[in-house]
């Protein structure tokens, strides 16, 4: 089981304002980790510095993917690499259709492991097999993407998209939000089908819902940019009984 992600002492800011004080997380292939804790303790802020948003600074730590240093790389570096990110807030691009812009990245990421282009033909194909994982009409694939879609329907493309570029590790930020059952049944189980052996996942949640449908190896609390806690899903349970304050209180003493 080879080690897919390993971040050491990772800090970062925004501005002035330090986000991420310390955090230590190690990702192996074939893992899934649940990133849980309260508003604004930088579950999200840590997605978004792994992936290389600009707005926030790296002023301390290390990051380790795939052999190479994360932090040295390009966003589309680190995407060609196997990183992947399903935003929370997914984005509507007017004018570009689905299979456009999924034909644009799988060739991308092709082209990095020096392999030619899919044909037309063998990328309708590829497509209409991996909308078949996430159940979505073929006609998605004309749209434009997101445009119009429903909360359900823009996670749903999310996990599509996975779907095609089969990254080794796929964060998704909290992608339950706003789903109703069946839309979580069917995004789970999108995630369930593609998940193997050589791939890994970090989960970012609030809630234990979508881990009985997604069982994680382990789950981690953030608190104020720091992990103070990690158990296996039995700590879901039970911070979804009592909340966060115990394990805060703890990490205080």
């Amino acid at each position: 089981m080879a080690n897919l992600i390993e971040i050491k002492n990772l800090h970062a800011r925004i501005g002035e304002k330090e986000i991420l004080k310390g955090i230590n997380l190690t990702v192996n292939e074939g893992e899934v980790h649940a990133i849980m804790g309260p508003n604004g303790s930088g579950k999200s802020t840590l997605s978004a510095v792994l992936v290389g948003n600009s707005a926030y600074e790296v002023t301390e730590g290390t990051v380790t993917f795939m052999g190479k240093d994360l932090l040295k790389l390009l966003p589309e570096e680190r995407s060609w690499l196997g990183l992947f990110l399903s935003f929370q807030y997914p984005i509507e691009i007017p004018g570009v259709t689905n299979v456009n812009f999924m034909k644009a990245a799988v060739n991308e990421h092709r082209k990095y492991k020096n392999l030619p282009p899919l044909s037309a033909a063998e990328y309708l194909k590829l497509m209409r097999a991996k909308m078949g994982i996430v159940e979505m009409d073929p006609s998605f694939s004309s749209r434009g993407v997101n445009v119009g879609f429903s909360g359900g329907e823009k996670k749903r493309n999310e996990i599509f998209q996975m779907a095609m570029i089969e990254p080794k590790l796929s964060i998704l930020d909290e992608t339950d939000s706003g789903l109703d059952v069946d839309a979580l049944r069917i995004v789970a189980n999108g995630v369930n089908k593609l998940k193997n052996s050589g791939n890994g996942y970090i989960l970012i949640t609030h809630y234990e819902r979508l881990l009985d449908y997604i069982v994680p190896d382990f789950v981690h609390v953030l608190y104020n940019g720091k992990i103070i806690k990690t158990a296996g899903k039995e700590l879901a349970v039970e911070i979804e009984s009592r909340g966060y304050d115990g394990f805060i209180k703890e990490s205080e003493k």
